[in-house]
């Protein structure tokens, strides 16, 4: 279960593998890259520390990226601040 979740998260986000590892490794990880590709494509099993490493090097990843783009609203101002309004635009 852990690891499609983390599969999914680093598919979803399209986390580079190689930036990936990096960050795992400089979080005290010691799988090499090879194994953590065949470990987030189940064919690899990583010991738990391995895998909850692995897991907050995602995570911290995921919060760096920038937030997708929002929908803006009709009446958005000019600071970015949004409002939305449900009448009709007449």
């Amino acid at each position: 279960m852990q690891r499609q979740a983390l599969g999914r998260a680093v598919r979803h986000s399209d986390l580079p593998l190689k930036g990936l590892w990096l960050r795992y490794f400089s979080m005290g990880g010691t799988a090499g890259e090879y194994e953590l590709d065949a470990y987030i494509n189940g064919l690899y099993s990583l010991p738990v520390l391995e895998r909850d490493i692995l897991a907050q090097a995602v995570n911290e990843m995921i919060d760096m990226l920038p937030p997708p783009p929002r929908a803006s609203y009709s009446n958005d101002t000019a600071d970015g601040g949004t409002t939305p309004s449900y009448e009709s635009e007449g």
